[in-house]
């Protein structure tokens, strides 16, 4: 074989391609969504309410019966040898125990609080609906190892067509709030539905009766990821409990209006492109070729950078106007802590790169060290600043704590890879030089768009050019 016809092969595996279809999906559901929720607010405040509580509760559900399973499959998955509907039947096995034992749970909650039957049924009949959701999440993991990220954003793109679908029919009927709540049910097992049909590769999925053994063996490899998910949930969100006990709803008002926004644009990243695209390829190159996952690890952090510079100005620059027109002009604090909070996107990008590297190289043990380091680290910082200055203290704490973090998983992956060389950050040095001479320049001479407009030129051009190397 030619050897640079098969470099030429493997100059890129797709990755934005991939990302593209799931974003595509994510970005339908997202419509879908919100179509849905403004008419059911227009509709009826009170079952408006009543549905943002039973989505709370069917998150806590889902977090609760997928137990970190998901992560723990990509490796196993990933395998030669792997019997993927055995499997899967083993994941689905354990999520569904977990899923019956929250549910045990959500009816003790919903009773101890006193809720009226109308609303105990639509919190089972919505959270459920939700919950099921880790079963099917188990299903698409499989199409992820495949690399099939397109026939997973054409199921998911139906599947919300189907479902919310289904609950603007019922809202223009006028339906009772219990058949309503259905609509999450019914996306849920149209994707459920597709996923085992795709995930089979045409060929169907023969399931074996997993033995004791096995099954054990799979919920254990999946605690260490558990673990990590709740530690990251509380550094993440402790900051906001000692801002309520500071400055109270106003102060946590004003930081979580930006929090959301900056936050949001991260988990969109982290999620569809490096948990469900890179993850999955980096697991399977671990296995079969070092050497290109080196090449597709420093690829993707230099584009990931590259991507991020022009995010991060956008948002702080602009953060005045897009504070006020989202949420009016009382919001000013929001306005300044947006401009620090910007620094986490990089930071996240990155962190989160290396996190799903690590894990690749069986490294969960000791990324979960560096979570742990973190929350301790959180919880120091948000006792000591926060009170002494409410609004910049949570700022600080957060971005110090990612900072840290994101220094000891990236460090590692440095020694280990080498993903940020000098060259492609010198170029990123320099475009970003251009970027704000020429933001300069156009506020100076023209006016404040045409400076932001300019600014992003260099940086995006780079990253447009890198884009193919992945």
């Amino acid at each position: 074989m030619d050897p640079h016809k098969s470099s030429s092969r493997r100059s890129s595996h797709g990755v934005l391609q991939k990302f593209a279809y799931l974003l595509g999906a994510h970005w339908i559901r997202e419509g879908l969504r919100a179509v849905f929720l403004i008419n059911l607010a227009r509709q009826s405040a009170t079952t408006y309410g009543e549905f943002m509580l039973a989505t709370s509760i069917g998150q806590i559900l889902l977090f609760i019966a997928e137990f970190g399973l998901n992560q723990h499959l990509v490796p196993l998955l990933a395998k030669k040898d792997a019997k993927t509907a055995d499997l899967l039947l083993q994941a689905s096995i354990l999520k569904g125990g977990l899923l019956l034992c929250g549910i045990a749970g959500t009816w003790i909650f919903v009773r101890w609080q006193g809720y009226p039957l109308s609303l105990q049924a639509l919190v089972f009949v919505l959270a459920l609906g939700i919950g099921l959701e880790a079963i099917t999440s188990s299903f698409f993991v499989a199409c992820q190892v495949q690399g099939r990220q397109d026939a997973e954003g054409k199921v998911r793109s139906v599947a919300a067509t189907f479902g919310f679908g289904y609950g603007l029919a019922m809202l223009s009927w006028g339906a009772a709030p219990l058949l309503l709540a259905l609509f999450k049910g019914v996306e849920t097992l149209v994707n459920l539905l597709g996923a085992v049909l795709v995930s089979g590769r045409g060929k169907g999925l023969s399931f074996q009766w997993p033995r004791l053994w096995s099954l054990w063996y799979t919920a254990k490899g999946s605690m260490v990821f558990t673990a990590m998910a709740l530690a990251t949930t509380l550094y993440n969100n402790a900051n906001i409990f000692f801002l309520q006990k500071a400055a109270g709803a106003e102060g946590v008002a004003q930081y979580g209006v930006t929090w959301d926004m900056v936050d949001g644009i991260s988990c969109l990243t982290s999620n569809l492109l490096l948990r469900n695209v890179l993850f999955p390829l980096f697991v399977n190159l671990w296995g079969n070729d070092r050497q290109e996952l080196n090449r597709v690890v420093r690829e993707s952090t230099r584009w990931l950078i590259a991507v991020s510079i022009p995010i991060m100005f956008f948002l702080s620059m602009e953060s005045d106007r897009i504070i006020t027109l989202l949420y009016g002009s009382h919001y000013s604090d929001a306005v300044w802590m947006q401009q620090f909070l910007v620094f986490t996107i990089l930071i996240s990008f990155l962190h989160n790169l290396a996190a799903y590297l690590m894990i690749s190289m069986k490294r969960e043990k000791l990324l979960l060290s560096f979570y742990l380091g973190g929350l301790a680290l959180n919880l120091i910082l948000c006792t000591f600043l926060i009170p002494a200055d409410p609004l910049m203290g949570t700022v600080l704490a957060i971005l110090l704590t990612k900072g840290v973090v994101g220094v000891a998983t990236v460090s590692f992956c440095q020694l280990r890879f080498g993903i940020i060389s000098a060259g492609p950050l010198l170029r990123i040095v320099i475009a970003t030089g251009v970027g704000w001479l020429l933001y300069l320049g156009g506020n100076a001479l023209l006016f404040r768009e045409a400076g932001e407009l300019l600014a992003m030129v260099p940086v995006s051009v780079l990253a447009h050019s890198w884009r193919r190397r992945i």
